[in-house]
């Protein structure tokens, strides 16, 4: 099967790589409660696991990219993902927290393999017309994934050892690794494996200030992430299930966002459709935030509040991607997307870890308020996005 034939399988099946990619990566912010009493940690130890694994993916993303541009990514992503199995599995035998450490790290630089090269089977594969709703189908498999590691992960512990629902995964991802090596064909590279040429994109303005916004949105993103499950079990008094089934709701309506972000984004056309829509997802995320400070610990407003920011936050990676492959040349998406990447991840390395550490000594009130005035830093950015395209 070929991955340039424009067709609606090229991407299920890029959609199905992201889906069990990001299921092996998610497993660790499911599992923030357990690793919490398995390790005996504070919430900011806990925030410190979280970025040593989005240290590794950061790291990584270069590298990444120029071997997807290089060699295509096909051979890349079926490599990347049976190394995400491997890491999973990896730590659940971690003996010690320094150890645990190491093997998150060891996850996220597997995980790097992911945006560069998704997005270039994305872009050589959707067809005609249609990009941004087909990169919003293929993003839904982050939230997706995301979603289904909190069930397992949750769910498997309740009746065993959490450690089992890691191991499930990682079979999974390795069935999925062979019958994709199989089916999927893919778009051939350079054939050479070089330093990404980043002169152009650092002249390129939209492209500049769409990372400079990616750094602000990841921000939102990976507090979401690392302490949604926490805050329900702190602040609201949920057992870990429930706090498992809230996550996973904001995965559900993140996969909802990005389908429906992405098509309204292609109905507007090009980048500045694909920016109008992200900053409106932003704004709206902002306000939300600012509605969970003053929730008080309500089960059920909390759960709307959260399902409203996997619609807005969550549903706005899609049109980022798009409208970031939009303003740069195809030859380029792999460094581009890397960059793009890495202004997110930078965001998830300094977020959580101040966020635990603002939620130590001020509470999640001004945690989340933090959060917020990120977040609205992230639309002003993206509304200088949308000027320019």
């Amino acid at each position: 099967m070929s991955g340039t034939d424009g067709s609606w399988r090229t991407v299920g099946v890029v959609a199905g790589w992201q889906t069990a990619a990001s299921l092996c990566y998610y497993t660790i912010f499911a599992a923030t409660g357990f690793l919490r009493e398995s390790f005996h940690l504070t919430e900011s130890l806990v925030g410190l696991f979280l970025t040593a694994a989005m240290l590794g993916y950061t790291v990584s993303l270069f590298p990444s990219g120029a071997a997807v541009d290089g060699f295509g990514e096909k051979r890349v992503m079926t490599v990347g993902l049976v190394a995400l199995a491997v890491a999973a599995v990896g730590v659940t035998f971690a003996p010690s927290y320094p150890l645990l450490l190491v093997a998150g790290a060891l996850l996220g630089a597997a995980y790097s393999t992911a945006m560069p090269g998704s997005n270039r089977g994305i872009v050589a594969g959707a067809p005609a017309g249609r990009a941004n709703l087909a990169m919003g189908l293929k993003q839904v498999g982050v939230t997706a994934g995301s979603g289904a590691a909190s069930l397992v992960v949750t769910g498997v512990a309740a009746v065993a050892a959490w450690r089992v629902g890691f191991w499930a995964i990682a079979a999974l991802a390795c069935v999925y690794a062979v019958g994709f090596a199989v089916v999927y064909r893919g778009k051939s590279g350079s054939g050479r494996f070089e330093r990404p040429e980043l002169g152009g994109l650092r002249a390129n303005g939209p492209y500049v200030a769409l990372v400079a916004a990616g750094l602000f949105l990841g921000a939102g993103v990976f507090s979401m992430l690392g302490y949604t499950v926490l805050y329900v079990e702190d602040v609201v008094g949920a057992s870990a299930a429930v706090a498992g089934v809230v996550l996973a709701a904001t995965q559900v309506t993140g996969s909802l966002g990005r389908v429906g972000a992405g098509t309204l984004a292609d109905r507007l056309g090009g980048a500045h459709g694909a920016a109008t829509v992200a900053l409106a997802q932003t704004a709206v995320g902002a306000g939300l935030f600012v509605v969970l400070v003053g929730s008080g610990g309500s089960l059920l407003l909390t759960v709307a509040v959260f399902v409203g920011l996997g619609l807005s936050v969550h549903g706005s990676t899609g049109v980022f991607y798009s409208c970031l492959s939009d303003v740069v040349d195809d030859d380029d998406i792999g460094a581009a997307t890397a960059g793009g990447q890495t202004a997110l991840n930078t965001g998830g390395l300094l977020a959580p870890p101040t966020f635990g550490f603002v939620v130590e000594s001020m509470g999640y009130d001004a945690a989340w308020a933090f959060v917020t005035a990120l977040t609205a830093v992230a639309a002003v950015l993206l509304f200088v996005v949308r000027r320019r395209v």
